[in-house]
């Protein structure tokens, strides 16, 4: 493939996807809402174009003329209506575009632990979008992907990254989900998974859940984020009725929540690898990265 959209390319994976991608000298464009996008702009081989991806004409404009297009438009936070506008309308629309301008080729970022009966807003919305493609691929010949990480990590991460800067801040750690396990994944394996599902044509159709060779706690992911801050705090799990009221307050603060009450719905699950689907190994790309490798103890 010689010419790639990359939706949500400014983003923590999107950036370096882009890398990736650019060091192969592979043609990416990312529309973006607003310029500049320094995060990537820079990579020669990166065009950044400024267009609204939620309209269906822009989409299909800036669709002609790739080979394929990847999706990692995604949130977090926020209520039912934008977990339906983001991960089920949207893809929808980059499906329906992509079959328009004859682009058959869609690799589509979902999440672990997407499930249409999950007790989440997120990880109903994340199911629903893999439905709303896998219908369109199904009817109309896509050759879509489907890509399933467990919680991203990364140096440039907002989640080992926050808890070590709160840990600097605060005497204690007070804890939703405490329990839940994750398998965290890092961002260069995710990268190099993507790049690896598009160079291979026989990944279309599939379904590939990706995480790491670790199975921690969130109390243990928070606990390394200390000690590799060198900052580490005593941990309180909360009881769920206390965290419930925790994620509440946060959600009236200004910004991005630290914790919503449909992220703490979230961890009433494990987001740990199934099993019964392929992942990085089946990639090549052998068990990937450690989290303790990636942020070591000095």
């Amino acid at each position: 493939m010689k010419k790639i959209l990359v939706l949500g390319g400014s983003g923590f994976v999107g950036r370096h996807l882009c890398e990736a991608l650019n060091r192969r000298g592979i043609q990416v464009t990312v529309p973006t809402r607003r310029l500049p996008a320094r995060s990537v702009q820079m990579l020669p081989f990166v065009t950044v174009v400024r267009a609204n991806v939620h309209d269906a004409a822009s989409l299909r404009a800036l669709i002609a003329g790739h080979d394929a297009v990847v999706n990692l438009v995604a949130v977090l936070h926020g209520d039912e209506a934008r977990f339906e506008q983001l991960h089920v309308t949207l893809p929808a629309t980059v499906a329906q575009a992509c079959l328009a301008t004859g682009v058959r080729r869609l690799v589509h970022v979902s999440a672990l632990g997407a499930d249409l009966q999950g007790p989440s807003m997120y990880q109903r919305s994340k199911a629903q979008g893999e439905r709303a493609l896998q219908s369109l691929a199904s009817a109309q010949g896509l050759a879509l992907t489907l890509i399933r990480p467990s919680v991203i990590f990364g140096k440039d991460d907002a989640f080992i990254n926050l808890f070590a800067k709160l840990q600097k801040v605060f005497p204690l750690m007070p804890l939703a989900g405490a329990h839940t396990r994750f398998q965290p994944v890092s961002v260069l394996d995710v990268a190099r998974a993507l790049v690896a599902t598009l160079d291979n044509p026989a990944t279309a159709g599939q379904v590939y859940e990706l995480g790491g060779p670790e199975v921690l706690s969130l109390a243990q992911l928070v606990q390394h984020a200390g000690r590799w801050a060198g900052c580490e705090r005593p941990i309180l799990p909360l009881p769920h009725a206390v965290a419930y009221l925790q994620a509440l307050a946060m959600e009236w603060a200004p910004g991005e929540p630290l914790m919503s009450r449909d992220n703490l719905a979230s961890m009433q699950t494990d987001n740990v690898l199934s099993g019964r689907m392929p992942g990085l190994a089946e990639l090549g790309l052998g068990q990937g990265e450690s989290l303790r490798t990636a942020f070591p103890l000095s």
